[in-house]
C-alpha cells in the first residue's frame, strides 16, 4: 500500500527533521506531505532542504498564513487523492506521535476504514509528566465529545489517524466546518454517521519535545460549542 502521511507545520523547526527521519524507517511505502503555515521560525524553509535529502519522498506546500487545522488537512487529503494514495496518514508535527505505532495501525486498516492511535484504548496512555489537571482536562474532553456524540471509540480527539483512501474520499468533506482540534472530532462523527468501521492501537502520548503548544481558550470554546451542534448539521446521514 502506498501511504502519504500528512504533517501540518507551524513553528516546528526543532521538530519537523527528527519526525522525518523516524518516518522514513518504518517498513512502509511512505511519502511525506508537509503543509506549513508561513511558519516564522523558518519550519518551510527546513522542509524544503529535507525534500533535496528525501527527493520523491517529501513533498511541501506552503501556504501563506496561519489558516487552521481544516484546511491543512482538506488541502492535504486533496492532494493524496491526486497522488493515489491507497492510506493518509494524519499526524502531529511535534513528536508527540510514536511513528513506530503506524506498522499496527496499517496493520488494523484491512479490515476498517480509519484507525485511531488511542491515548485512552486499554494499552494507552499520556505523558507521565503531565499534571493531574492536564491529565483530566484531557479525560474530560474527551469523555464529553464521545458521550454526547455516542461515539463507539475511546479516543475521539486524538489527531493520530490512518484512513482508507476510497473511505475520505467517500466523505462530504466540503461540509465539514470546524477549524480547530474539534475537526477532529467532527470527523470522527461524520465517519460514524457513514457507519465507517473504526480501529483503535493504544499510543503513548509524549508531550512535545521543543515548541509551544498552538491549543487556546478559543479553540477549546470552538471546540465546546461545536460540539453540540453536530447532530443537527449531519441529522440528514442518520438514516444511512
Amino acid at each position: 500500500m502506498k501511504f502519504i502521511v500528512i504533517i501540518p507545520t507551524y513553528n516546528e523547526a526543532e521538530n519537523l527533521p527528527h519526525l522525518v527521519s523516524a518516518l522514513f524507517l518504518i517498513p512502509l511505502e511512505i511519502k511525506i506531505l508537509v503543509i506549513d503555515d508561513n511558519s516564522p521560525d523558518g519550519t518551510g524553509d527546513i522542509a524544503d532542504k529535507l525534500v533535496s535529502i528525501n527527493p520523491g519522498k517529501l513533498q511541501v506546500i506552503h501556504r501563506p498564513a496561519k489558516s487552521g487545522l481544516r484546511s491543512a488537512y482538506l488541502q492535504g487529503f486533496n492532494q493524496a487523492f491526486l497522488e493515489r494514495a491507497d492510506a493518509i496518514v494524519q499526524m502531529d508535527a511535534d513528536l508527540s506521535h510514536d511513528p513506530a505505532c503506524l506498522i499496527d495501525m496499517a496493520k488494523s486498516l484491512t479490515t476498517c476504514q480509519v484507525v485511531f492511535g488511542s491515548r485512552y484504548a486499554k494499552g494507552g496512555r499520556v505523558d507521565v509528566n503531565w499534571s493531574i489537571w492536564r491529565k483530566a482536562l484531557s479525560a474530560w474532553g474527551n469523555f464529553y465529545s464521545r458521550t454526547l456524540l455516542g461515539l463507539p471509540i475511546q479516543d475521539v480527539t486524538t489527531g493520530y489517524r490512518m484512513w482508507r483512501a476510497d473511505a475520505l474520499m467517500g466523505m462530504p468533506l466540503a461540509r465539514v466546518r470546524s477549524n480547530g482540534y474539534v475537526f477532529l472530532v467532527e470527523m470522527a462523527y461524520l465517519a460514524h454517521r457513514l457507519h465507517y468501521k473504526f480501529g483503535e492501537i493504544p499510543i503513548y502520548f509524549a508531550d512535545r519535545r521543543f515548541g509551544r503548544s498552538k491549543m487556546s481558550f478559543r479553540i477549546q470554546l470552538e471546540a465546546a460549542l461545536r460540539i453540540w451542534q453536530l447532530p443537527w448539521i449531519y441529522r440528514d446521514l442518520s438514516a444511512r
